[in-house]
């Protein structure tokens, strides 16, 4: 028991790292794609800029807007930090504790609820501003829209490992990796991935022109902090899965098995960046005419064709 306490804790402070130093790794990636230095003035390089920052919002006054609802104007960055934090739990690695059979249904569950937080974080700073309730209900469409998409895409990784253990379907892939075999379905989860964690170019919940700060606008300090952090928990937990179902590899040693899957980690992480700095706002009618009329027909007759040819291979 306090091994796996010692364990979990220990593991919610290195993703808690990750996620720190990996908003400094964006506003320097972004400030060098954009032609000018970014944060630079604290420290070696600007490296303990999140630090400062961290140290910044925390220390600030908790200011309740005077209009909300108090528990769940609190209680949603909180909410949305633990989800994020939650699903690292499922981390497939050889040093992990817990092992998880049904882990793609736990995925899927934990995944869907956090849209509750965008969702309670808009609605109960309602009143105080319009801003934030339409930034949650384009999160809400949003979410819901792409989640439908995801859940087939999920089915092809589990029909080729028959088991639902991100585990055994890393395993599985020991000899080629599944976005060789499946590159369009690969696709369809990367770009899903973006749209559900409200990145650039469909951060409608958050955008700036439109609703100057979604549904965050009315949260500062350590509520800001809180969103902040799950946002990029979020970009980091779906990159690992991404690698998981698409890019696992052989289990070669201890040590460098895990290394090697944190550098396709960081590479996917740094596409969500890069992306982010090449690509404009995409209009909202677009985004859901994606999803609905290009990755949903295309995912289905993907898996239709994916089913035949298994089933003519076990014929």
């Amino acid at each position: 028991m306090y091994i796996s306490l010692i364990s979990c804790a220990l593991s919610y402070i290195c993703v808690l790292l990750a996620v720190a130093f990996f908003t400094f790794l964006e506003r320097k990636g972004l400030s060098y794609m954009q032609i000018r230095k970014g944060p630079n003035k604290v420290g070696f390089i600007g490296i303990p800029q999140p630090i400062a920052d961290a140290v910044k919002l925390l220390t600030k006054e908790v200011i309740k807007p005077v209009f909300s609802n108090y528990i769940l104007y609190m209680g949603a960055p909180v909410f949305s930090f633990g989800l994020a934090l939650l699903l690292w739990e499922l981390y497939p690695s050889c040093f992990s504790i817990v092992y998880f059979k049904w882990g793609i249904l736990f995925f899927l569950c934990v995944s869907s609820l956090n849209v509750y937080g965008v969702l309670l974080a808009g609605w109960s700073s309602k009143c105080n501003s319009k801003y934030a309730l339409i930034g949650s209900l384009r999160a809400i469409a949003q979410t819901i829209s792409y989640e439908v998409s995801m859940v087939l895409i999920l089915l092809f990784p589990l029909f080729v490992a028959s088991s639902f253990s991100f585990l055994d379907i890393k395993d599985s892939q020991e000899v080629i990796w599944l976005m060789f075999l499946m590159s369009p379905v690969s696709f369809l989860w990367f770009v899903s991935c973006i749209a559900e964690t409200n990145r650039a170019p469909f951060d409608f919940a958050e955008g700036e022109s439109e609703l100057v700060s979604g549904f965050n606008v009315e949260y500062g300090a350590a509520g800001f902090a809180l969103i902040f952090l799950a946002e990029y928990a979020n970009i980091l937990v779906m990159s690992l899965y991404m690698v998981v179902l698409f890019l696992g590899g052989p289990f070669l040693m201890v040590l460098s098995s895990d290394l090697i899957m944190m550098g396709k980690v960081l590479f996917l992480a740094f596409m969500f960046i890069w992306i982010r700095a090449s690509y404009p706002r995409f209009r909202y009618d677009f985004l859901m005419n994606l999803t609905w009329k290009s990755f949903l027909p295309l995912a289905l007759i993907l898996l239709m064709f994916f089913l035949v040819m298994m089933f003519n291979l076990f014929l």
